[in-house]
Parts: C-alpha cells; sequence; structure tokens
C-alpha cells in the first residue's frame, strides 16, 4: 500500500532489496519505517457499500478508504455481483458471497507471500491456491437450529514456486498466514454491528 507521508523517515532506514517479482521492496520497507516511527498512520478503514438488484442478486462498489493520515480513492471504484446459484433459488449472477470470503483468505494470504518473498530476496515463479469451505444449509434454511449458519471448516493448500529451498518457502507461507488480516478476522472473530439506516 502506497503512503504520502508528512514527515522524513527516521534516520535509521534498512538496506532493502531491490524490486522483485512486481513487489516494490524499498517503498515497503520505507513504509514500514515510516509507520513504526509514525503508529498514527497505520489506522485504515475500508468500506463497501451494497445495493439489492434482485433476487438474490447484488452488486457491492468498492471506491474509497481511509488511512495513512486522509481519505484515498482507488484508481476506479471497483464492483462485485454477489448471487446464489439456480440450485439455492438464485439466478447465478455472480459468486455467493461465501466463495468471496474464500477468495478475500487465498488473496490475503498471497499478497503476504509475494511481499514476504521479496523482502527475504526470494524471486517466486508462481503461487497458486486452492480454498475450500463445508457448509450444511440445514441452519441457514432454519431447519436446525444445533447447525451453524456459516461454514464448519476451510483448507487452504498453497503450491510455491521460486528461487529457493521448501523449507524457505514454507516458512514465507507460514509468515504470510500469520500476519493475514483476513485469516486472523475468519479465526478469531471481530464485532459486527448490523442496524437499519434513519
Amino acid at each position: 500500500m502506497s503512503m504520502t507521508m508528512t514527515q522524513e523517515a527516521p534516520a535509521k532506514v534498512r538496506q532493502a532489496p531491490m524490486p522483485r517479482h512486481g513487489v516494490d521492496t524499498p517503498k515497503l520497507f520505507a513504509t514500514i519505517d515510516v509507520v513504526r516511527g509514525q503508529p498514527e498512520l497505520a489506522q485504515f478503514q475500508f468500506r463497501a457499500t451494497s445495493r439489492w438488484l434482485e433476487g438474490t442478486h447484488s452488486r457491492s462498489t468498492m471506491a474509497g478508504f481511509t488511512g495513512a493520515g486522509g481519505e484515498h480513492s482507488h484508481v476506479a471504484a471497483y464492483k462485485a455481483d454477489s448471487d446464489h446459484p439456480a440450485v439455492l433459488c438464485g439466478q447465478d449472477q455472480g459468486p455467493t458471497p461465501v466463495e468471496y470470503l474464500l477468495a478475500g483468505l487465498a488473496g490475503c494470504i498471497t499478497a503476504g507471500i509475494a511481499n514476504i518473498a521479496a523482502a527475504r530476496g526470494v524471486t517466486l515463479d508462481a503461487v497458486e491456491a486452492e480454498v475450500t469451505g463445508d457448509i450444511d444449509l440445514q441452519g441457514i434454511l432454519g431447519i436446525a437450529d444445533d447447525v451453524r449458519n456459516g461454514f464448519s471448516g476451510i483448507r487452504a493448500t498453497f503450491r510455491v514456486e521460486g528461487d529457493a529451498p521448501r523449507e524457505k518457502l514454507e516458512q514465507i507461507v507460514e509468515q504470510a498466514r500469520a500476519r493475514s488480516a483476513v485469516f486472523d478476522v475468519i479465526t478469531n472473530g471481530v464485532p459486527v454491528s448490523i442496524e437499519m439506516a434513519n
């Protein structure tokens, strides 16, 4: 993530590896050093708005967010449609919301793998993830109160290829998991409030 800072970075700045496989490691290390000196810059708020279209079909938009001391906009207002497949009484106009959750986990850990590998001087050739989630619809459908509404289990398998031994690649994946915001939200939960607008 890019940050605009008003103060100079601390005098003692680590020497970052050269940019690698699309990751600007000097900028990454500079960002870490600046945030270390100004922790208030680490406070971010991401937002999504959603509009119902028809049936179980809705469209969410992600356009702006706050962080690094100010308001920011994505280069484009990103849109994501969600729906249910026909077998679940939808029109299949997009992935289900729970599939976005799986994709979010894959994307978050994959981004971490790319950044951590670049920071450690490892060049990646390929990163692929397969994420699966098991769900029993008896909970959602109100058939069984003792069945939870959400996933009962999620499994993620990563295939990583690069110019490092398997053990080092495994350490990179583990650090990416340990630093993943989405993994944290899924495994530790987060307070969520739902209310009606005035």
